[in-house]
């Protein structure tokens, strides 16, 4: 139950990176290796550059999440943390407006913290 709490405890600082404003701070929560699917963009992001590329956008929509649903699994040096997330975006000069998505984030044990390896966000189907 403590690594349950611990791994939850990751999404909430990725969240709050993201509404600082700075998109190297939520660079720096994945590793060099990660891969992210992002939610509003067609194409993979493989490296720090890309993933960095992407929040740049990301960011300027003003996004906040929250976590509808949330499946914790710890395995060693690997947790995965997968479910359905809703974020609230509000662009400038547009009106606000929600998106519900599914995703799943992978972090590794890495030298003394867990950095994401893996993240796959896509909007759901309906």
């Amino acid at each position: 139950m403590k690594q349950e709490k611990e791994i939850s405890s990751l999404f909430d600082a990725w969240n709050k990176a993201l509404q600082c404003g700075d998109p190297d701070q939520v660079v720096s929560l994945y590793s060099p290796e990660a891969v992210l699917l992002p939610t509003i963009a067609n194409q993979p992001r493989k490296s720090r550059a890309e993933i960095r590329n992407y929040f740049e956008l990301f960011m300027q929509r003003r996004p906040t999440g929250t976590i509808n649903e949330s499946n914790i699994r710890v395995y060693g040096d690997i947790a995965i943390n997968s479910g359905v997330y809703t974020f609230e975006l509000s662009p400038p000069q547009e009106e606000p407006f929600s998106l519900r998505a599914r995703y799943t984030f992978v972090y590794r044990w890495i030298q003394d913290r867990w950095l994401i390896i893996e993240h796959h966000s896509s909007l759901m189907p309906e």
